[in-house]
């Protein structure tokens, strides 16, 4: 069935195509070649939140899609503000995000003729991107639209660009709104062979020492509980890469953490003891495995995935099933339930325990103010509460020590660890929850990146509480130049400026700097009823590293505690 619509103009056909699709809010910057788009945008109950830099719109759009699971929206005009936008969709490509990118062109005459402001915006996003449309005619609008939120929204979830001229907005024509659209060549979705199940079935049946591993993909299929229902069934301790933290509660008694250069210390020495590991939904990055060989060798890898590219992409010795995750663990624990379960004092689970019991939540190190301030995080906010991290140290302390307890309550840059990323995510992630608390936890170098972004969380009502871990270094660097390079700092060392509460306070948010952890409890819990963005600056030593910690190149056996 298509719906008609008699002689709109291209950028009333763009809006009305978002309308159909139940958007609610786009996270943008106008500019020349996005006016058309934008004068009819004024006439419609889509809200604007108006970013200061196209690279947070495009991290407020990923943020608003990882905590509602909808797709989110951005717009940035032609060049300039195409580029700009460009780091946040690659964020978003890297993390498997559904966001649709809206890009203002030159004129379809000025194409390739270096007009102002013209970049080939296609051709750049190409790479990132699942798939990218540049309608040529007004009539052409509906059709992209309805297709692109269908590829960033199925199968492996990702961002879609399009990209529209300015002569293509303007233009009017009798306009078709398709309700469905057919996409030649793709298949979002994969039927799990219940054979290849069935197989890795009697795999996780012959293990005598198995170990879960959930990733990203865990937490967007929402499979919690039927990795639950196999974990508690055979008692399989279960890890997590970064992006995995949340696809089960990391309170239950068989969760162990993260794994990885910054995993915690019993997960990363489960892993290399096991004979078996289920992966479900990850990507097996270099990140997670560190040296590849020592984590393949002496074990056999599952890999549960609804992605075809990924299997064997980054371990050829492993044992891919390919389909829709919640398909295949649905079968998956059909036949297990089948056979034997472990008895829950087998030797293995008693290692499991024995190692968690001893280091579950340990602090390594003598300076142990961020841990700390974290875990007072944890303890005060609620379950469904959300935090976001910006990259560096402040994300790997996050990682270790705040459990995450639901999913899409936890939202950070995995793949491409994007600098700036988790104040402007912050900010769209409570656009999308706004009844819920979203705490930045940020380090001062990542923060400065995109720290404009309080006159958008100010402007627009938007209050989200920001904790920086200041240790007025670039902390990750600082901490590879001391282990790595043997204290030989260079670039590392920003200062003491600025004076983050003077500049929360300019752009009129809150802000305070804390001493101690009393101190902090006091202002954070101030910061969590304030109607009003809150910036808590908290002091560290420059020297404060993070523990556990393992080298580039090394294996997860050779930890740094």
């Amino acid at each position: 069935m298509i719906v008609m619509a008699s002689y709109l103009s291209g950028a009333q056909a763009l809006v009305k195509a978002l309308e159909e699709e139940k958007v609610e809010v786009i996270f943008g910057i106008p500019g020349g070649a996005t006016l058309p788009f934008y004068d009819a945008l004024k006439d419609s109950n889509i809200r604007h939140v108006l970013a200061r830099h196209e690279q947070s719109a495009a991290h407020m759009a990923d943020g608003y899609a990882r905590a509602s699971g909808k797709v989110g929206v951005c717009t940035a005009t032609s060049g300039p503000g195409a580029t700009n936008l460009l780091t946040g969709i690659a964020t978003a490509y890297l993390d498997s995000s559904p966001v649709v990118a809206l890009t203002g062109q030159v004129a379809k005459s000025y194409i390739g003729k270096d007009a102002f402001q013209e970049i080939d915006t296609v051709g750049i996003y190409t790479p990132v991107v699942k798939y990218a449309f540049q309608p040529l005619s007004a009539s052409e609008i509906p059709f992209d639209v309805k297709a692109a939120f269908y590829i960033a929204s199925t199968g492996r979830q990702g961002p879609v660009l399009i990209d529209i001229p300015k002569d293509v907005q303007t233009e009017t024509a009798e306009i078709e709104f398709p309700e469905k659209v057919e996409i030649k060549g793709y298949r979002p979705y994969i039927k799990p062979d219940p054979e290849a199940v069935r197989e890795a079935a009697k795999l996780i049946i012959q293990a005598q020492k198995p170990v879960i591993l959930v990733g990203g993909g865990a937490v967007k299929s929402e499979v919690g509980p039927l990795i639950l229902e196999l974990a508690e069934t055979f008692m399989i301790p279960i890890a997590s890469t970064l992006m995995g933290k949340g696809a089960v509660p990391e309170n239950h008694f068989l969760s162990v953490g993260p794994i990885g250069m910054h995993g915690t210390y019993h997960a990363n020495t489960l892993i290399m003891e096991s004979d078996l590991i289920i992966g479900i939904g990850v990507r097996f990055s270099d990140r997670t495995t560190m040296d590849i060989k020592e984590f393949t060798k002496e074990r056999m890898i599952l890999h549960f995935d609804i992605d075809p590219t990924e299997a064997r992409k980054n371990i050829v010795n492993e044992f891919p099933v390919i389909g829709d995750l919640k398909e295949s663990l649905t079968i998956l624990v059909s036949e297990i339930k089948k056979m034997m379960p472990y008895m829950k004092n087998s030797p293995w689970h008693k290692r499991v325990k024995e190692l968690k019991d001893y280091y579950d939540g340990r602090i390594f190190g003598e300076k142990a103010m961020s841990p700390l301030i974290i875990k007072k995080i944890r303890e005060i906010l609620g379950p469904d509460d959300i935090v976001t991290t910006e990259v560096g140290q402040a994300q790997a302390w996050a990682e270790l020590f705040y459990k995450v307890l639901k999913p899409r309550t936890f939202i950070t840059s995995g793949g491409l660890g994007t600098m700036g990323f988790g104040f402007p995510a912050a900010i769209g992630a409570k656009v999308a929850k706004f009844d819920k608390t979203v705490v930045d936890i940020a380090g001062d170098g990542s923060f400065l990146m995109t720290s404009n972004s309080l006159a958008t969380s100010v402007a627009e009502g938007i209050p989200v509480v920001v904790v920086i871990l200041n240790n007025s270094v670039l902390g990750m660097i600082a901490q590879w130049q001391r282990i790595v390079y043997n204290n030989r700092y260079i670039a590392s060392y920003l200062g003491e400026t600025p004076n983050f509460p003077a500049l929360a306070k300019a752009y009129g948010a809150e802000g305070v700097r804390v001493n101690g952890i009393e101190d902090f409890v006091k202002y954070f819990k101030e910061a969590v009823r304030s109607e009003v963005t809150y910036v808590i600056d908290v002091p560290i030593s420059p020297e404060e590293n993070v523990f556990p910690f393992v080298p580039a190149g090394k294996s997860l056996r050779e930890m740094i505690v």
